[in-house]
């Protein structure tokens, strides 16, 4: 697949909150191509480079911390970084499965993590 292997699209929350979702997937995918940063903002988007899903999908990153608000997440990408990143971000937060969509070669998966 060329282009991102995982798109993660952030709404609710603040920054901070989109920043701890990111850093969550970073064991699994690497850094993301771009941080979160803009406060203003209302939905955050972070894309992971093709390949990196290949890491080993270890444990989240320490504590985290709890988020401020409920955030709804959108992962989008190859079938298996959607299930690693669900799976990431399960270990690190509460999270509440809101539906999945799958297509030929990407599938997509909206989740409602919680405080």
């Amino acid at each position: 697949m060329s282009g991102p292997e995982l798109t993660v699209t952030l709404s609710g929350g603040s920054t901070a909150d989109a920043q701890k979702i990111v850093r969550a997937l970073e064991p699994a995918f690497g850094p993301a191509d771009d941080l979160p940063a803009d406060d203003h903002a209302t939905v955050h988007t972070a894309t992971f480079a093709d390949g990196t899903a290949d890491r080993l999908a270890g444990t989240p990153q320490g504590h985290l911390g709890h988020l401020s608000a409920p955030v709804t997440v959108t992962v989008q990408g190859t079938p298996k970084a959607v299930e690693t990143a669900s799976d990431m971000l399960s270990r690190a937060f509460p999270v509440h499965d809101q539906g999945s969509a799958s297509g030929d070669q990407e599938r997509e998966r909206q989740l409602l993590l919680a405080p």
